[in-house]
């Protein structure tokens, strides 16, 4: 089957327990990796994260030294150029950024102090349905396991899973087998966990005789980590549906907002689309994901009230 609608299947699985779940994520700081499927465990500030904002905090802001306290100039924490402006009216537009002017000056100060506490780990999942086909399946997840970004790695694979392919595949890592149709999972093997904290070596590049690295600090991995998280939150794993009179909405292990075509027989994309005029069903995929997952869509936001010129409660 297609890694795509294996992909969905495990995501399914996965949100229909309640969890928060994301696709497509970058899962390397230097590098170029892509995780298929993350899981972002929850902490003691996971409501206080989701009354704040729908959508991902840029990066750059929650790098920055930008707080609910004293209003700053933006060009003076963040530069001037076209990515520091966009990620000050992102900041604003999801409202975790407040503006304000002075003299004819901009100022901008954060609505609330970020909790950063929301979440308490990550596991990143590895889809590979047939492991008859591997690829380069054994040297990603031994990157992986170098780079410790993740507090634990998954392989999920459709696969009947022999002892041959476990002795392949890293002692670290975890393996699901999933049964593409309904999401549900097997344990065939359970991951030794990661520690984030401990820095990691990434591998960058790997050459007959030759592999180039580079070590990545404990702090270098939380503000990757709290990145994956943010954009985690904000993206979820579903598609929007392609215009395309073939599609209709299927689930998966109960979980509603997927684009299935009847005439190509899969789950599709917008891109998927056939080459034919007319319009498919009107599904909004954010309404599905807000009403089977601990993402809040419209959350009411929160601001510090002002104690003082520059101190906020």
């Amino acid at each position: 089957m297609r890694e795509f609608d294996f992909e969905l299947a495990v995501s399914a699985g996965l949100e229909s327990d309640g969890r928060l779940v994301a696709r497509q994520l970058a899962g390397g700081v230097h590098g170029s990796r892509v995780m298929d499927t993350i899981v972002v465990r929850p902490g003691p500030a996971f409501d206080e994260r989701r009354r704040l904002t729908s959508e991902t905090i840029p990066p750059r802001l929650l790098e920055a030294d930008i707080g609910p306290g004293t209003a700053k100039r933006p060009q003076n924490v963040l530069g001037r150029s076209s990515f520091a402006r966009g990620a000050i009216e992102a900041g604003i537009d999801c409202g975790y950024l407040s503006r304000e002017r002075r003299g004819g000056q901009e100022y901008v100060r954060a609505t609330t102090r970020y909790p950063e506490q929301w979440f308490s780990g990550l596991v990143g999942v590895e889809n590979k349905p047939d492991l008859d086909r591997p690829g380069d399946l054994e040297l990603q997840l031994r990157k992986d396991v170098s780079l410790g970004l993740f507090d634990e790695v998954w392989l999920a694979t459709a696969s009947h899973v022999t002892g041959a392919h476990l002795n392949r595949i890293p002692d670290a890592v975890g393996v699901w087998r999933v049964d593409p149709e309904t999401g549900d999972r097997t344990t065939v093997r359970e991951p030794e966990p990661l520690d984030p904290n401990a820095g990691g070596i990434e591998v960058l590049e790997t050459h007959p005789g030759r592999t180039e690295i580079r070590p990545v600090r404990a702090d270098e991995l939380r503000r990757y980590r709290r990145r994956i998280a943010e954009r985690a939150y904000g993206k979820g794993w579903r598609v929007p549906f392609p215009d395309c009179p073939h599609v209709e909405e299927r689930s998966i292990a109960g979980i509603d907002g997927l684009a299935y075509c009847t005439r190509q027989e899969q789950f599709v994309r917008p891109a998927d689309a056939c080459e034919i005029e007319g319009s498919g069903p009107t599904v909004d995929p954010e309404t599905r994901r807000a009403a089977q997952s601990p993402w809040v869509r419209e959350p009411a936001g929160t601001t510090d009230r002002q104690v003082g010129l520059d101190r906020y409660s």
